[in-house]
């Protein structure tokens, strides 16, 4: 059989990120590869096989990183036929790998990554993802034996979503390609909906807020033999990877900075693998402008790096001023992007069209409009530095696991220093430090207060349906920890660890990989490189917090090549918009009046008097103000959007 239409080949390195699907029993529709054609504007190929289990079709849309050959078109075979491949992703050490492989034999047709993870399986089976550098959602389809192997990378960096029913089985890289499979519903997963509606948190369990749409989970493969299963049987999934425990040697500061330097420099060669032009997003925290320094110390191209950045002027999530230092001591190409009030309800139609979900904030918006700024200026790599906060423990939450960890080892000077390093860098006094700390402080030492209920939710929240779907007596992130098989954490390590594997890392991914795709930009993340990502967990509590520092490992790791109005910062704003002076004044009529239309789209959904209440007293600033505004106007246009039901 020959595809019905394909374009996905290479005479250079074939990197690649693009689209797949995947069903089995349903009628093969190459419409389900066709709906994410912004994942893959440049090719598309399909195929279908017979099975004792029914049709089986696999779907490609592909984003050309180098001008690609027939000889590598997707779904890609075998030699001898057996074996096809779909492949949304890179292996950045195809090269190294495609030499392992010839010492043990193979042969290639193509410089493709494709063809040299379509070797790897063939000689090494599953333990090929233990060779694996990368960021990958794969499907094989062994036509010989019948057998279907399909795995996730082991951070979720791309994605793979599969409906599963008594009618067949499908996967895909976005939710919107199972959308119109029999058996698939609109109807809003109220257990995720509540999640969302309270805190903003996503991502943090397998399943989404589709009720019948579930993510397959980092660092896990399914493998199928369909000479026997059936669908509606097990899926029964596989972890190939789980994050290493917290238990390096210890290491002298110099040290640790060196181990790391040194890995993070490796990842950046890896990453930097490209024939078109790379650039990066640079928001002037240290995570990104560390990219950007370290690129600067790479072999250079014909063009300048660029970076792309957002900037809000006058305002106090302006970062302006850093971004510049970046750029000038880099050499960088720099372009700034500005959001205005308007744009953000202009553009949140098309940023949930992209996404799927819901998402908790407008710096969405902010990250959506630097990778279209980014392909308008004809770069089509961006590399970020998402995953350095979740392996480090860069966010402030962390220091109530310092602070107990301190106070395990009586290191009360130590302490004393933190707490004054912090009141003197963050404006943080000590009572406000300690008060916020102390109950999980206690827990984290030992000293359990009788076990309770989850707290209540705000009024707004207390409608007959919500309380039905509300966490019964623990938090989400106790759920999440839970489905994972962790347990809640009492170290800065534990914590590292479930940064990385719950709560936050799945959502920032998947927001980085749908915000990118829909400009047809491949966004790349130096910092997950799992061998990096290892080394950084087994540090534990070493040298993630020293004083008021977080991140100390990647200050002296990266002293050389960061500004030191950089290296020395101590706040953190990132990708972050001035949402509540725009809501409380050019956006407040249209918040308003978005709150309203999801009271009429949702009856019943929330307590609609408490809920105009709390946003007038929010907007009028008599409450202090959060992202739950925009978490109940966002609700509204996304339910609408994907046409949503309760």
């Amino acid at each position: 059989m020959k595809p019905d239409s394909a374009a996905c080949g290479g005479t250079g390195s074939d990197h690649r990120v693009c689209g797949i699907f995947l069903s089995i029993g349903f009628r093969p529709d190459p419409a389900h590869i066709d709906v994410v054609s912004h994942r893959g504007p440049d090719g598309r190929g399909w195929r279908v096989f017979e099975s004792p289990a029914g049709a089986v079709a696999l779907g490609h849309r592909r984003l050309a990183i180098i001008d690609l050959h027939d000889r590598a078109l997707q779904p890609m075979p075998t030699p001898d036929g057996r074996f096809w491949l779909i492949f949304n992703g890179e292996i950045y050490n195809y090269l190294e790998l495609r030499e392992e492989l010839r010492a043990a034999g193979a042969a290639f047709r193509t410089d493709s990554d494709a063809e040299v993870l379509l070797a790897a399986y063939q000689v090494w089976g599953e333990e090929a993802l233990e060779k694996l550098v990368g960021m990958f959602s794969f499907i094989i389809w062994d036509d010989a034996e019948k057998i279907l192997f399909a795995a996730r990378d082991r951070l979720g960096i791309k994605p793979l979503v599969y409906f599963a029913s008594p009618n067949g089985l499908a996967l895909g890289s976005e939710i919107k390609q199972l959308i119109g499979l029999p058996g698939f519903s609109r109807r809003i997963n109220l257990d995720r909906a509540h999640n969302f509606l309270e805190t903003g948190v996503m991502d943090h369990m397998s399943d989404t807020m589709f009720a019948d749409a579930f993510n397959v989970r980092p660092g896990y493969f399914l493998k199928l033999d369909l000479k026997t299963w059936r669908p509606g049987h097990e899926l029964g999934f596989n972890e190939y990877w789980r994050p290493p425990a917290p238990d390096g040697p210890r290491l002298s500061e110099d040290d640790a900075a060196e181990q790391f330097r040194a890995l993070f420099l490796d990842s950046m060669r890896l990453h930097m693998r490209a024939d078109v032009r790379v650039g990066s997003c640079l928001s002037g925290g240290l995570d990104s402008s560390a990219i950007v320094g370290a690129q600067a110390r790479m072999p250079k191209g014909s063009e300048r790096f660029q970076t792309i950045s957002a900037v809000f002027p006058g305002t106090a999530v302006d970062e302006t001023k850093f971004i510049d230092s970046v750029v000038a001591m880099s050499g960088a190409e720099p372009t700034y992007v500005t959001l205005k009030p308007a744009d953000v309800f202009a553009d949140a139609e098309a940023i949930i069209r992209a996404q799927d979900e819901p998402y908790g904030s407008t710096s969405i918006h902010a990250q959506y409009n630097v990778f279209k700024a980014a392909r308008e200026r004809r770069v089509k790599v961006m590399l970020d530095g998402q995953g350095a906060d979740e392996i480090l423990g860069g966010y402030h939450g962390t220091f109530s696991y310092h602070y107990a960890h301190l106070v395990r080892q009586r290191r009360v000077l130590d302490l004393l220093v933190t707490l004054a390093e912090r009141r003197r860098w963050h404006g943080i006094g000590f009572r406000k430090q300690l008060s916020g700390v102390m109950p999980g402080l206690m827990a984290r030492l030992g000293w359990r207060a009788p076990k309770a209920d989850a707290a209540p939710s705000g009024a707004w929240m207390t409608s007959e349906l919500l309380t039905r779907h509300a966490p019964a007596s623990t938090d989400m992130f106790g759920q999440a920890l839970a489905a994972h098989n962790m347990q809640m954490p009492q170290t800065v390590g534990e914590y590292c660890i479930a940064l990385t594997r719950t709560i936050n890392l799945p959502s920032l991914l998947r927001y980085e990989d749908r915000n990118s795709m829909a400009h047809s930009i491949e966004a790349r993340v130096p910092f997950l490189d799992h061998r990096l990502v290892e080394f950084a967990l087994r540090l534990g509590d070493q040298h993630k917090i020293v004083g008021g520092d977080t991140k100390r490992v990647l200050r002296r790791a990266m002293a050389d090549v960061l500004p030191d109005i950089v290296r020395n910062r101590h706040d953190k704003i990132g990708f972050a918009t001035p949402e509540e002076t725009w809501f409380k004044g050019p956006l407040r009529g249209q918040v308003e009046a978005r709150i309203e239309d999801t009271l009429r789209l949702y009856p019943g959904l929330l307590d609609a008097p408490a809920t105009r209440v709390f946003a007038k007293q929010m907007l009028d600033g008599e409450r202090p103000f959060d992202f739950s505004l925009w978490r109940i106007v966002i609700f509204g246009i996304w339910g609408r959007a994907m046409g949503m039901t309760l």
